[in-house]
C-alpha cells in the first residue's frame, strides 16, 4: 500500500501531471521543462526526482544533457496501468494544450546554450 500511495503522491501536483503529459509529446530536458513551466531549474529537478522515483520516467545522458522521457517499460504494475490512461486524460485542457505547443517549438541546443551562456555570465561577471 505504501507504493501506491507515493504513486498517487507523485501525481498529486499540478506540475508533475505537466511534466508527464510534455513527456508524451517527446523527451526532454531540465532546461526545457524548466523554459515551459516557468519554474527554476533547481524545482523542476525535485519534480523530475519524483516522478523518477515512482518509475514514471526514466533519464539518459545524451552529451552535455540528461534527457528525461516516460518509462513506457516498467515492472511496476501500477505504473504500467496508469501510464496509458494518463495519455488519454486533459486533451482539451488548455494548460496542457499550450505547454504542448511550447514542446514542439523549444530548441534545447539554443535553449539550453543560452541558459549556460547567462550562468557563466553571472558567475564570472
Amino acid at each position: 500500500m505504501r507504493y501506491l500511495v507515493k504513486i498517487f503522491k507523485a501525481l498529486s501536483d499540478t506540475n508533475r501531471i505537466r511534466i508527464l503529459k510534455m513527456l508524451q509529446v517527446r523527451p526532454l530536458c531540465v532546461c526545457e521543462i524548466s523554459s515551459v513551466l516557468g519554474l527554476a531549474n533547481s524545482t523542476v529537478s525535485k519534480h523530475l526526482s519524483i516522478l523518477k522515483d515512482t518509475d514514471f520516467i526514466t533519464d539518459r545522458k545524451e552529451n552535455k544533457w540528461v534527457i528525461y522521457s516516460l518509462n513506457k517499460t516498467t515492472i511496476e504494475n501500477y505504473v504500467r496501468d496508469l501510464l496509458p490512461l494518463m495519455m488519454e486524460w486533459l486533451p482539451n485542457d488548455s494548460i496542457v494544450r499550450r505547454d504542448v505547443e511550447k514542446v514542439l517549438y523549444v530548441d534545447k541546443d539554443v535553449l539550453c546554450n543560452v541558459s549556460s551562456d547567462l550562468i557563466r555570465e553571472v558567475v564570472t561577471g
